[in-house]
């Protein structure tokens, strides 16, 4: 392995060495065209994945290569390892990567409250990725991704101190098993009259739920994450929290509402965000208009404003609806839309892993 390293370090005049964590995964798939078409600061590429999808070839920057199982000798000569595996496999295998040298970015949730972790969007706090004492930099969930960029340009100019927010979630959050389930739901509802009459879309749909409460073909779902306390779920929960550390706001007071929604890939929410002090449009539209990774569609009355359809595929955060509250001078409305496997969870780990190759090189 050691000789891999230094192969590819001669080719590519000593730059640094990556590893993909889960190359085969849905977001290792999105990671692998977005290593492709951003700038090539890295040396050797290693494609990792569970031992049974160990010897598949994959293409990154054009060439073939071939996964290699997940072993502590996978990690070896590594400089930068990107996760994107499921809660208990990076739980076990970051501080393995980490404990060869290696700079772990999780987009798994197990670290992202870790206090000796940093939680990053180097739009909002590139700072953070120096401060790392466990050599492990977390990656927000997506959810939070979607809105965090508009919001911390906003919050770097007016000072956030409230913020509530719905979410509205493609199945794509919940991975491949929840496109699958979508896919199905529509097949056994196509070309009929159903959603009516209370109960024959489950009817319909019967044991066909998947990783859902409720059908979420011809339906929306008020309901993501596991159960907490006091009735609010851990999506709920986990984008407040990570809102928090990210804004370095941790009593900001956040209240949300996710929704599942029969959309493949994009997540969307409404925002109500308040402010130090009395916010004019115009300068929050400046402001959006020019943030790094946001872009400003905001023209409803020629039916301009973003949707998931705009959205998917794209990169930045889309912003639409800039409003002032009716009732409130220091509080705006917005609805933003990103693509939840690209900002979302692939594009923000590459960034973050890029800040890493930057300060290495």
């Amino acid at each position: 392995m050691a000789d891999l390293r230094q192969d590819a370090r001669t080719v590519r005049s000593g730059r640094p060495t990556l590893a993909v964590v889960g190359a085969t995964g849905a977001v290792g798939t999105v990671m692998l065209r977005i290593l492709s078409q951003r700038a090539d600061v890295w040396g050797e590429i290693r494609l990792i994945a569970s031992p049974r999808s160990a010897g598949r070839k994959l293409t990154v920057r054009g060439e073939e290569t071939e996964v290699l199982a997940l072993t502590e000798e996978a990690f070896d000569g590594v400089d930068v390892a990107m996760f994107d595996v499921p809660d208990e496999v990076a739980g076990r295998w970051a501080p393995v990567a980490a404990a060869k040298g290696a700079v772990v970015v999780d987009n798994s949730g197990v670290f992202r409250m870790d206090p000796d972790v940093p939680l990053v969007v180097p739009e909002v706090n590139p700072h953070a990725v120096r401060m790392r004492p466990r050599g492990i930099i977390a990656n927000p969930g997506c959810t939070t991704l979607s809105m965090i960029v508009a919001l911390g340009a906003l919050h770097a100019e007016f000072g956030l101190r409230e913020l509530v927010a719905s979410s509205y979630q493609a199945v794509s959050g919940a991975g491949r098993e929840g496109v699958a389930t979508l896919r199905r739901q529509l097949s056994l509802v196509a070309g009929t009259e159903l959603g009516t009459n209370p109960g024959d879309v489950r009817r319909a749909v019967g044991d066909h739920t998947g990783p859902f409460a409720e059908p979420v073909a011809l339906n929306v779902v008020p309901w993501a994450g596991t159960a907490h306390e006091d009735g609010w779920s851990s999506e709920e929960l986990k984008v407040r929290d990570e809102s928090r550390k990210i804004l370095g706001l941790p009593r900001l007071p956040v209240a949300v509402t996710c929704v599942r929604v029969p959309v493949i890939t994009t997540h969307s929410l409404t925002v109500h965000a308040r402010f130090e002090g009395e916010v004019t449009v115009d300068k929050a539209r400046e402001i959006l208009a020019t943030a790094p990774g946001v872009v400003l569609f905001d023209n409803p009355a020629a039916g301009e404003f973003p949707t998931p359809a705009d959205v998917v595929g794209t990169d930045p955060t889309w912003v639409g609806r800039v409003r002032r509250a009716l009732d409130d001078p220091t509080a705006l409305e917005l609805f933003v839309c990103g693509d939840n496997l690209r900002k979302g969870s692939a594009l923000n780990t590459a960034q973050i892993a890029e800040l890493v190759a930057a300060e290495l090189r």
